[in-house]
């Protein structure tokens, strides 16, 4: 290995033991999405087509 090669590699190390480090938030939770009455609607149609058209 070159001088010069050894010196690139020796300043890369350097600057990533620098740069920050970003953690994931490990107790994060992700945003309620809450159900409007025309989406609960559709879901028990569905629901109920899905479960009383092959019967029938």
């Amino acid at each position: 290995m070159s001088l010069l090669t050894a010196q690139l590699l020796r300043s890369l190390m350097g600057l990533t033991r620098r740069l920050p480090v970003q953690h994931a938030q490990i107790h994060s939770k992700p945003p309620r999405e809450e159900c409007g009455t025309m989406d609960v609607a559709v879901g028990l149609t569905s629901c109920f087509l899905c479960i009383l058209l092959p019967s029938g």
